[in-house]
Protein backbone atom coordinates (compact mmCIF):
# COMPACT_ATOMS: atom_id res chain seq x y z
CA UNK A 1 0.00 0.00 0.00
CA UNK A 2 1.08 3.56 -0.74
CA UNK A 3 -0.09 6.74 0.98
CA UNK A 4 -1.56 9.66 -0.93
CA UNK A 5 -0.61 12.92 0.81
CA UNK A 6 -2.12 16.20 -0.29
CA UNK A 7 -3.04 19.56 1.20
CA UNK A 8 -4.85 22.75 0.35
CA UNK A 9 -4.98 26.11 2.10
CA UNK A 10 -8.47 27.56 2.26
CA UNK A 11 -9.36 31.16 3.13
CA UNK A 12 -11.91 30.05 5.71
CA UNK A 13 -11.92 29.18 9.42
CA UNK A 14 -11.30 25.56 10.41
CA UNK A 15 -14.86 25.20 11.72
CA UNK A 16 -16.24 25.87 8.23
CA UNK A 17 -13.84 23.39 6.61
CA UNK A 18 -14.65 20.76 9.27
CA UNK A 19 -18.36 21.12 8.56
CA UNK A 20 -17.74 20.46 4.86
CA UNK A 21 -15.95 17.27 5.87
CA UNK A 22 -18.62 15.84 8.17
CA UNK A 23 -22.03 17.34 7.28
CA UNK A 24 -23.95 14.96 5.04
CA UNK A 25 -25.41 17.50 2.62
CA UNK A 26 -21.94 18.99 2.06
CA UNK A 27 -19.70 15.93 2.03
CA UNK A 28 -21.92 14.20 -0.53
CA UNK A 29 -20.89 16.98 -2.94
CA UNK A 30 -17.16 16.31 -2.66
CA UNK A 31 -17.46 12.53 -2.14
CA UNK A 32 -18.98 12.51 -5.66
CA UNK A 33 -15.48 13.24 -7.02
CA UNK A 34 -14.62 9.64 -6.08
CA UNK A 35 -17.83 7.95 -7.23
CA UNK A 36 -21.36 9.11 -8.13
CA UNK A 37 -23.75 9.12 -5.20
CA UNK A 38 -21.06 8.48 -2.60
CA UNK A 39 -22.12 9.17 0.95
CA UNK A 40 -21.20 8.19 4.50
CA UNK A 41 -23.44 6.17 6.78
CA UNK A 42 -22.17 7.13 10.23
CA UNK A 43 -22.72 9.30 13.27
CA UNK A 44 -19.05 10.46 13.17
CA UNK A 45 -18.50 9.36 16.79
CA UNK A 46 -15.03 8.06 17.65
CA UNK A 47 -15.01 4.26 17.76
CA UNK A 48 -18.21 3.98 15.71
CA UNK A 49 -18.67 2.36 12.33
CA UNK A 50 -18.59 4.24 9.04
CA UNK A 51 -19.70 2.88 5.69
CA UNK A 52 -19.00 4.79 2.48
CA UNK A 53 -21.30 3.64 -0.30
CA UNK A 54 -22.11 4.92 -3.80
CA UNK A 55 -24.91 4.61 -6.37
CA UNK A 56 -23.61 1.20 -7.46
CA UNK A 57 -24.19 -0.03 -3.88
CA UNK A 58 -20.45 -0.64 -3.47
CA UNK A 59 -18.13 0.88 -0.94
CA UNK A 60 -15.81 0.52 2.01
CA UNK A 61 -16.38 -0.10 5.71
CA UNK A 62 -14.35 1.18 8.62
CA UNK A 63 -14.50 2.97 11.93
CA UNK A 64 -13.77 6.42 13.25
CA UNK A 65 -10.37 5.70 14.81
CA UNK A 66 -9.77 9.17 16.21
CA UNK A 67 -11.66 12.44 16.20
CA UNK A 68 -10.66 15.86 17.48
CA UNK A 69 -13.31 18.28 16.18
CA UNK A 70 -11.94 21.06 13.98
CA UNK A 71 -8.42 19.56 14.15
CA UNK A 72 -8.17 15.90 13.12
CA UNK A 73 -10.21 12.95 11.90
CA UNK A 74 -8.83 9.46 11.34
CA UNK A 75 -10.67 6.52 9.79
CA UNK A 76 -9.37 2.96 9.64
CA UNK A 77 -10.78 0.49 7.11
CA UNK A 78 -11.49 -3.20 7.62
CA UNK A 79 -13.89 -4.34 4.91
CA UNK A 80 -15.91 -3.65 1.79
CA UNK A 81 -19.58 -3.19 1.02
CA UNK A 82 -21.10 -4.78 -2.05
CA UNK A 83 -24.77 -5.05 -3.07
CA UNK A 84 -26.00 -4.55 0.48
CA UNK A 85 -23.59 -7.07 1.99
CA UNK A 86 -20.69 -6.39 4.34
CA UNK A 87 -17.53 -8.35 3.54
CA UNK A 88 -14.57 -8.56 5.90
CA UNK A 89 -13.04 -11.84 4.72
CA UNK A 90 -12.64 -11.94 0.91
CA UNK A 91 -9.34 -11.21 -0.81
CA UNK A 92 -10.72 -7.82 -1.87
CA UNK A 93 -11.71 -6.99 1.72
CA UNK A 94 -8.30 -8.06 3.01
CA UNK A 95 -6.67 -5.54 0.66
CA UNK A 96 -8.26 -2.62 2.56
CA UNK A 97 -7.89 -4.03 6.07
CA UNK A 98 -5.75 -1.71 8.17
CA UNK A 99 -5.75 1.15 5.66
CA UNK A 100 -6.12 4.64 7.10
CA UNK A 101 -7.56 7.91 5.91
CA UNK A 102 -6.61 10.99 7.93
CA UNK A 103 -7.60 14.64 7.83
CA UNK A 104 -5.66 17.38 9.60
CA UNK A 105 -6.82 21.00 9.91
CA UNK A 106 -4.52 23.85 10.95
CA UNK A 107 -5.72 27.44 11.07
CA UNK A 108 -3.43 30.45 10.75
CA UNK A 109 -4.37 34.07 10.11
CA UNK A 110 -7.96 33.17 9.18
CA UNK A 111 -7.01 30.48 6.67
CA UNK A 112 -7.10 26.73 7.17
CA UNK A 113 -4.67 24.22 5.76
CA UNK A 114 -6.40 20.89 5.22
CA UNK A 115 -3.98 17.98 4.83
CA UNK A 116 -5.08 14.47 3.95
CA UNK A 117 -3.36 11.11 4.03
CA UNK A 118 -5.05 8.17 2.36
CA UNK A 119 -3.63 4.65 2.15
CA UNK A 120 -4.21 3.18 -1.27
CA UNK A 121 -3.46 0.00 -3.16
CA UNK A 122 -0.93 0.37 -5.95
CA UNK A 123 -3.53 -0.40 -8.66
CA UNK A 124 -5.77 2.52 -7.59
CA UNK A 125 -3.11 5.00 -6.52
CA UNK A 126 -2.93 7.25 -9.61
CA UNK A 127 -6.69 7.33 -10.17
CA UNK A 128 -7.44 8.10 -6.51
CA UNK A 129 -4.69 10.70 -6.35
CA UNK A 130 -6.38 12.57 -9.22
CA UNK A 131 -9.76 12.19 -7.51
CA UNK A 132 -8.30 13.67 -4.33
CA UNK A 133 -7.12 16.72 -6.30
CA UNK A 134 -10.69 17.28 -7.49
CA UNK A 135 -12.15 16.55 -4.05
CA UNK A 136 -9.86 19.09 -2.37
CA UNK A 137 -10.86 21.73 -4.93
CA UNK A 138 -14.52 20.97 -4.16
CA UNK A 139 -13.91 21.11 -0.39
CA UNK A 140 -12.26 24.51 -0.86
CA UNK A 141 -15.14 25.91 -2.93
CA UNK A 142 -17.75 24.57 -0.47
CA UNK A 143 -15.81 26.08 2.46
CA UNK A 144 -15.89 29.51 0.82
CA UNK A 145 -19.67 29.70 0.41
Amino acid sequence: MKTIKKSVTIAAPKEKVWNVLVEDELNRLWFAEFSAGSHAITDWIEGHKVTFVDDSKRGIIGKIAEKHPYEMLSITYDGIYSDGEEDFDSDEAQKVKGAYEKYFLTEKDGSTTLSIESDMGEEYFDMMSESWDKALEKIESLSLT
